[in-house]
């Protein structure tokens, strides 16, 4: 059974930090590209990070560059989003999600295999 379980959001106050995890089971994590897709209150899916299959090259959004870092551990079939400089509209639901191949994606529907998020609130 495919698995992708999210954990490490919470309540943060603008400019702290959070780091995500992601911990992968069901299928061969090292033949997937990895991306965090978020999805904030009454909006659609917002892609913001992803990363090869081998933690070479990583891609982020606009809005997250210099914010972000996505990072994975194939031996520990995990992938991270440590993120700093938190503000209020990064509040939503982030998900990671799984795409087969050693190219990544920004196209949330590209991807084969969904977790199943963790609530990420940024107020003070």
């Amino acid at each position: 059974e495919v698995q992708l379980v999210e954990s490490g959001g919470g309540l943060v106050q603008p400019g702290g930090s959070l780091r995500l995890s992601c911990v992968a089971s069901g299928f061969t994590f090292d033949d997937f590209a990895m991306s965090w897709v978020r999805q904030a209150p009454g909006k659609g899916l917002e892609w913001v990070s992803a990363i090869k299959w081998n933690g070479g090259d990583t891609y982020y959004a606009e809005s997250m560059a210099g914010r972000f870092t996505i990072s994975r551990d194939n031996a520990k079939n995990t992938v991270y989003l440590q993120m700093n400089s938190l503000k209020s509209e990064d509040t939503a639901v982030y998900y990671c999600a799984a795409k087969r191949g050693i190219s990544a994606s920004d196209n949330p529907n590209n991807y084969d295999y969904w977790g199943q998020g963790t609530q990420v609130t940024v107020s003070s």
